[in-house]
């Protein structure tokens, strides 16, 4: 769990410090001018953004507000998406175009992944809450199956006095 939690609250550092370290890595490993102009242009705002929607996706689920925690499935689609972009970082051409590739295509099942786990959580189902000492959990309310029978009805009916005719 204490992994999980870590996790939940490196999203959102991430997406500031994956693009910074292909900024920094194209300074440390001498990559050259068209891996620079690729940085600036695509992967520093690419990975940027698209870190802050896998943070979003996220963060939307129920059960992550309500634990704090992502879940295992996030830990490694996410995980291994962003070691793909440190990977990047290296800029070594014997392998720079197969961790590109791969880093393209677990990002987008990391997308797809959450977006499953927010629709699935998104049924109604029940309520999880945080509360001061701790999680509880509310079962879902079953609509009453209306009764067949008729309501008791009151008539109350008025009885009009004749009017008085002596004085008093």
């Amino acid at each position: 769990m204490m992994l999980r939690r870590a996790f939940f609250l490196w999203l959102l550092p991430a997406a500031f410090l994956l693009p910074l370290w292909l900024l920094i890595g194209w300074g440390v490993f001498n990559a050259g001018g068209w891996a620079l102009l690729w940085v600036l242009v695509l992967a520093v705002p690419g990975v940027f953004v698209w870190q802050l929607v896998l943070m979003a996706l996220i963060r939307a689920r129920g059960t992550v507000r309500g634990h704090r925690a992502v879940s295992w499935w996030d830990v490694l689609g996410v995980g291994t998406w962003q070691a793909l972009v440190v990977s990047l970082g290296f800029f070594r051409p014997e392998w720079w175009g197969l961790a590109f590739f791969l880093a393209v295509a677990v990002g987008v099942a990391v997308f797809w992944s959450s977006l499953w786990q927010l629709w699935r959580e998104a049924r109604p189902s029940g309520v999880l809450l945080r509360t001061r000492e701790g999680v509880a959990f509310l079962p879902p309310t079953g609509q009453p199956a209306a009764e067949k029978t008729t309501p008791d009805v009151i008539v109350v009916s008025e009885q009009r006095e004749p009017p008085a005719t002596g004085r008093f």
